[in-house]
This record gives C-alpha cells, sequence and structure tokens, in this order.
C-alpha cells in the first residue's frame, strides 16, 4: 500500500478569485509543525475552526481563512474527511480500502 501525500478535491461550488476560478484544490498531508495551535481530536471530528486554521497551511492554491469560512458545506466536508484520513495510522487505514 503505497502512503498518500496529497489528493485533488473538486469543489462543488468553486471559489471566485479575481479573474479566475478555483475548481479544483490539492490539499497536502499536513506534518506535525503545520498542526500547531489545534487539537488533533478537533480535526478528526471536522471543526470548523480547527480547519480554518489547518486548511491555508495545506492547500494549493492557498485558501484563506475567509475562504475556509465561506465554503460550500459539502466542500468543507470534503476537506476534512480527507484531513481525518491522513491522521489515520498505517495500520488503522489498511482496515478502510480508500483512506
Amino acid at each position: 500500500m503505497t502512503e498518500r501525500t496529497s489528493t485533488t478535491i473538486t469543489l462543488d461550488t468553486p471559489i471566485p478569485r479575481g479573474d479566475t476560478t478555483i475548481e479544483q484544490i490539492e490539499l497536502r498531508r499536513p506534518r506535525a509543525g503545520e498542526l500547531r495551535g489545534v487539537q488533533l481530536v478537533n480535526l478528526l471530528h471536522m471543526d470548523v475552526a480547527a480547519l480554518e486554521v489547518v486548511l491555508p497551511r495545506l492547500t494549493s492554491p492557498a485558501l484563506t481563512r475567509q475562504d475556509v469560512a465561506a465554503l460550500d458545506p459539502a466542500d468543507l466536508t470534503q476537506f476534512g474527511m480527507e484531513i481525518a484520513g491522513f491522521l489515520l495510522t498505517k495500520a488503522t487505514r489498511s482496515d478502510f480500502p480508500n483512506a
């Protein structure tokens, strides 16, 4: 099983930014330092405030805190599920074929 270091999320509701529209965002697997200031349990619970702190550190193009707050709930859920999957151990991920 290869370890995923990133995933691409296609937004249900694209984000307008200047003259462009962001339809897809790459989400990287976080390192410990990028998780500072949040409790891991809050990320596992997909807490909106925790996601607002962490997503700007892990996305490309980089989302702002305001972008995260304005996300469609379905899109925010996609990000939360992916981050929660990144936090699982290899042994736990092997129990979930898509994690």
